[in-house]
């Protein structure tokens, strides 16, 4: 392998190759993250989507299948999130991710118990903030990137953050799909990349036939970031829901929030009360209006629509922009083993250049 490709991710992580396999909700389960570590990548479980229960089963399942280190990611506002960063302790895993972060307290724990802390960034200003909560790596996610993104693209974001020298490893996320990619991210100074559609886009990846062909045809063009769906940006492929959201007005999104929060309660038992509970929790320690956290709460109910039920037209279909320049769904082993070629050859490429 190319001594470039030995970084410190690889060290901190215990992963084969610099790359991380992102935490993409009703995606990432124990099937996408068994396939992706035993490729030799570092693959996360999307436990923010998950009670502690389910956490367990599927921390379980991915056990019973490899010994191979893992993470789990979680949010800051979901219930049972501490009941879940216990059996993330319990179990020995060995990272956890987050955006909106866990209080420091939790972070804390998390860090007393041995785990890596690996949260995501969209903005170069929360850097030295994550560090000093905790952080071992940094995941700065440019506005290429699939679902809620920010809006500095990442070779732009990566620039910032590298010259804020944050002393801990930083991993490029963005519009990632390929050994080109990871070969210039190395180039550029990070220590390695993330990657979400690319793995969602695998045969491994346990969503719906009919939703990843929406994928497949999908044009770098028109995969739009939009608010309309939980009150944060957001990138999506465009069909036929979104253009329904983007034309509805402010009463019409509340009564979308309402029924589907209705329907949320019947799936999930979760009480009106505890939803706008939650709701609320979340207005209150962001810069989010109730009205945009309801429909946070809401929003994994459409999602799922496309994601979980295999009905692309009634639903969304988060994704990075990146899904516009994927024509295939190989499985992971080959995903990774042909980037970890194309790395090498174009690292090489480089290095017989400039000598």
């Amino acid at each position: 392998m190319h001594p470039a490709l030995s970084t410190s991710l690889i060290k901190i992580l215990g992963c084969d190759y610099p790359i991380i396999q992102t935490a993409m909700g009703w995606v990432a389960t124990s099937q996408l993250v068994c396939a992706s570590i035993q490729a030799g990548a570092f693959g996360f479980l999307a436990a923010a989507v998950m009670d502690p229960a389910e956490c367990e089963r599927e921390i379980k399942k991915i056990k019973s299948v490899t010994d191979k280190p893992f993470g789990v990611n979680i949010h800051g506002f979901q219930p049972g999130v501490e009941r879940i960063v216990d059996l993330c302790i319990e179990y020995k895993v060995a990272a956890l991710s987050y955006g909106r972060g866990p209080n420091s307290k939790l972070i804390d724990k998390v860090k007393d118990a041995g785990l890596k802390c690996v949260p995501t960034i969209g903005n170069s200003k929360h850097a030295c903030k994550a560090v000093k909560m905790g952080a071992d790596i940094l995941v700065c996610q440019g506005q290429e990137g699939g679902g809620h993104t920010g809006a500095i693209p990442t070779w732009l974001l990566l620039a910032e953050v590298l010259d804020l020298n944050p002393g801990v490893p930083v991993v490029a996320c963005g519009g990632f799909k390929d050994g080109r990619g990871l070969a210039a991210a190395l180039t550029f100074g990070a220590e390695g990349i993330a990657m979400g559609t690319r793995f969602m886009m695998s045969s491994d990846s346990p969503t719906p036939s009919a939703t990843k062909a929406e994928y497949i045809k999908s044009q770098v063009s028109n995969i739009p970031v939009s608010s309309k769906l939980d009150g944060l940006p957001q990138r999506m492929l465009m069909n036929r829901t979104l253009v329904d959201l983007e034309k509805s007005s402010s009463f019409g999104m509340l009564i979308r929030a309402l029924r589907n929060g209705w329907k949320y309660k019947s799936k999930t038992g979760m009480p009106i009360v505890q939803i706008l509970k939650t709701a609320w929790e979340m207005a209150s320690k962001t810069d989010m209006t109730l009205g945009q956290t309801l429909m946070a709460v809401n929003a994994p109910m459409i999602i799922q629509k496309a994601m979980v039920e295999g009905k692309p037209d009634e639903g969304v279909l988060p994704s990075g922009q990146i899904a516009g320049l994927i024509y295939d769904l190989p499985n992971c082993a080959q995903i990774v083993s042909k980037i970890i070629e194309e790395a090498q050859i174009n690292l090489t490429r480089v290095t017989s250049t400039v000598t």
